[in-house]
């Protein structure tokens, strides 16, 4: 299977901060990270979440008008060598680190929404041959639930290595479990169940804290 260009492009990445740096993490994340990362043209959202179910403890999600996005001027200048003081120390605080980037092979246009739970399913290094059944399956599971919102399969093709997600956005948790069989083949490549919940970013609560005029 060729790299789908026709979808909307995605970057997601996971990690977890050591418990002494959690608060700096963030801050890094709130008042540098995502509001410098969604400035860049071609960045349609940039969206954190807490993992209730599962680790590493943050996953981030930007949706890209496409894969292109990437390989900007724009985006490689404040990436990698272009990395602030501040991210390149928190960097090196992290564990579980993962980064995912691709395409949108199902539905293909649809933005990440608001919703109360999201279910995360990687399938690690899963051959392309399997899109097909992995697609298959992640509907299957999900799309007639009542819990439902939005179903999402991506494919990431970060450093050579394939890797398949899906991405199941929900209003309440799900009441049945998972069912595998659906998957075929493609189900030993599961290496990933998490479930998190929209992370909600720090500061004070109106009325309550701050001056008062």
């Amino acid at each position: 299977m060729a790299e789908q260009k026709q979808g909307k492009g995605f970057l997601m990445v996971t990690m977890e901060p050591t418990p002494a740096y959690d608060e700096d993490f963030n801050d890094w994340y709130d008042m540098e990270h995502v509001p410098d990362r969604t400035s860049i043209p071609g960045f349609e959202t940039g969206l954190r979440f807490v993992c209730i179910n599962g680790w590493p403890r943050y996953l981030s999600m930007y949706d890209l008008t496409s894969i292109d996005v990437l390989e900007g001027d724009a985006y490689k200048s404040r990436a990698w060598n272009g990395f602030s003081a501040w991210t390149k120390r928190m960097l090196g605080k992290v564990r579980g680190q993962w980064r995912g980037s691709g395409t949108q092979i199902y539905p293909g246009q649809a933005l990440t929404g608001h919703f109360a739970r999201l279910t995360f399913l990687r399938f690690h290094n899963a051959p392309d041959t399997l899109a097909d059944r992995i697609t298959q399956g992640v509907r299957a599971n999900f799309e007639k639930r009542p819990e439902t919102l939005q179903v999402r399969v991506l494919r990431s093709n970060y450093n050579n290595q394939i890797d398949y997600i899906g991405w199941i956005e929900a209003c309440a948790p799900f009441n049945a479990p998972i069912d595998v069989t659906l998957f075929g083949d493609a189900a030993r490549y599961l290496d990933i169940v998490n479930e998190y919940v929209p992370y909600w970013t720090r500061g004070p609560l109106a009325g309550v804290y701050g001056d008062k005029k």
